[in-house]
């Protein structure tokens, strides 16, 4: 089992995104949740998009984490958008809990702030659909904070902006392919116990993650309590399915 070092895991929060060409955001709102092999990754624009189109400036993803030297390698297995590359970057750590982050070929800064209240403990159950194993999720946890992930009910096709896809369907078709779900939220800081703050699918913030949350850590949890997770839960449920492993190396994939 690939096991990320300790400094990486947590949760971190974006504070600075500068680009080569000089252009800044300091307003999305980006969350990176790491444990010791999985990763999810929430960023959200401010405002937050309510619209079919303004949704797809929306992003997320989740998978496996490779570190190799300074290197970091984030490689997805579920994705918000279907045309996403490789994402690999130089990581510098300017102290315990402050790292940035700078694209091999220069293009990009980020600056990644870790949440106090996610020190401690990791956890990472990994889900796929039962009779439908493509479909995958996962569900994470960083001292008090948790982001579930779960991939959407239907079929898009990869390489393809989803801008384009989406454009001239209904609204029930669109809302399926936009239903890629990535909610982050306090299991106990918040108003309520497993409690969504931000999430892809602008119904689900506000809510809990579940009415009833099982004692005990996310590995023991039963798998009855897994079945309906999220805004659109497969037809028979999740179940539990190993983690993910690495097949693959920061060196091979570096762009």
């Amino acid at each position: 089992m690939n096991s990320v070092p300790e400094a990486y895991r947590g949760v971190w929060r974006r504070t600075l995104l500068r680009t080569a060409s000089g252009v800044e955001d300091r307003r999305t709102r980006a969350f990176w949740l790491q444990t010791a092999s999985v990763h999810a990754d929430l960023r959200l624009p401010d405002p937050l998009p309510m619209t079919v189109a303004g949704r797809t400036r929306q992003s997320g993803f989740a998978g496996i984490t490779e570190v190799g030297g300074d290197q970091c390698q984030w490689h997805r297995l579920i994705d918000f958008h279907p045309d996403s590359g490789t994402d690999v970057g130089t990581m510098h750590f300017v102290s315990p809990d402050e790292v940035h982050e700078r694209g091999l070929d220069g293009s990009y800064l980020e600056i990644w702030q870790r949440l106090p209240e996610s020190v401690g403990p990791t956890h990472a159950l990994w889900l796929t659909a039962a009779g439908e194993p493509q479909r995958q999720g996962c569900l994470l946890q960083a001292g008090d904070c948790f982001m579930f992930v779960a991939d959407r009910p239907g079929p898009v096709e990869q390489g393809v902006p989803l801008l384009s896809q989406i454009t001239g369907l209904g609204a029930d078709p669109a809302e399926i392919m936009l239903g890629c779900e990535l909610s982050f939220g306090r299991v106990a800081g918040g108003s309520m116990p497993w409690e969504i703050t931000l999430s892809s699918l602008p119904g689900r913030t506000g809510r809990c993650l579940l009415l009833a949350p099982p004692a005990g850590e996310l590995e023991q949890w039963p798998e009855e309590q897994l079945a309906g997770l999220g805004g659109y839960p497969p037809a028979n449920g999740w179940q539990r399915a190993p983690l993910p492993q690495l097949n693959m190396s920061v060196q091979e994939n570096a762009p």
